[in-house]
């Protein structure tokens, strides 16, 4: 491998980490957990492993093992607490950037830049989503407008 594509793969090493990075400083802007390092680094190690695999010939099965193994670091972020389970968007997050260190790797820079985009605005979409479910529970009387809380319905 030539200096020239060394100096390349470390340019999509750099870029892999910054779409991570900015989607990891809206979650920590939100105050939610894995951060700019951490989404930073899935993305820039799923990047590395998929260059590797491209540099060495490799079939999909690298590509495959990137998205088992952040399946399972995604799992470990997923707690259950009652009734409610935390962690469902912080997992979906990770594996999320870890697609876009793929698609850096595989040159595929509109995708990424764009992916990113859009993982940014569905991550920032919550209070538009929480409004709408409460609209649809007051729609369908599930929740009552004034309070807020869910209301009794009588099935007859």
């Amino acid at each position: 491998m030539t200096l020239g594509e060394q100096w390349a793969l470390v340019g999509r090493f750099i870029l892999a980490a910054t779409f991570g990075g900015l989607i990891g400083l809206q979650r920590e802007i939100q105050g939610y957990p894995a951060g700019a390092r951490t989404l930073s680094l899935v993305s820039l190690g799923s990047c590395l492993f998929t260059a590797a695999s491209r540099l060495l010939g490799g079939d999909d099965r690298v590509a495959a093992g990137v998205v088992t193994g952040i399946g399972f670091l995604g799992a470990g972020v997923i707690l259950r607490e009652g009734p409610t389970v935390r962690g469902i968007t912080t997992a979906a997050a990770i594996w999320a950037v870890a697609a876009l260190g793929m698609a850096v790797a595989l040159e595929l820079y509109l995708v990424a830049g764009l992916g990113t985009l859009a993982v940014m605005a569905i991550l920032t979409a919550r209070p538009a989503t929480r409004r709408l479910d409460r609209l649809v529970r007051r729609w369908a009387g599930l929740e009552t407008a004034a309070t807020g809380v869910e209301g009794s319905q009588e099935h007859g």
